[in-house]
């Protein structure tokens, strides 16, 4: 088999060149590995909270260590610049993903953790990360 010809367990191709499954099989597939209760919506919801470039490395890198300052913040995700860096930590903040600490000192002084519903991430990052670790290397 040629690095191409790769499948996945269930068998459905992973190279973009490998013709599709029909759509029957893929809802039978997805109605067998849906819980009671899941929908469509849910996925929207949490993709919408999480969608944008940084969130999710904002969300690990604070796992790994918080809290965690701004400027830290911005030393661990050098690419990301200032102004996104707020947008994004807004945005999570917003969706309760995040908590800004003000310590009311002047010159100020904020850093960020994880709420609980951001700390519910833990086990989507590390299947994520394990997923991640699967995918073939890039040239």
């Amino acid at each position: 088999m040629g690095s191409t010809d790769k499948k996945v367990s269930a068998g459905v191709a992973v190279a973009p060149h490998l013709p599709a499954r029909p759509a029957e099989d893929w809802q039978i597939a997805a109605a067998a590995r849906s819980e009671p209760g899941c929908s469509i919506a849910q996925v929207e919801r949490a993709v919408s909270a999480l969608e944008g470039r940084w969130k999710l490395l904002i969300v690990h890198h604070l796992f790994v260590r918080t809290p965690l300052r701004f400027s830290e913040l911005e030393r661990a995700i050098p690419q990301v610049t200032q102004k996104m860096l707020i947008q994004q930590l807004r945005a999570l903040e917003e969706d309760g993903v995040v908590e800004r600490i003000d310590y009311q000192q002047v010159p100020p002084r904020v850093a960020y953790r994880l709420t609980l519903l951001g700390q519910g991430l833990e086990s989507a990052l590390n299947a994520l990360h394990t997923w991640a670790a699967a995918l073939p290397a890039r040239d």
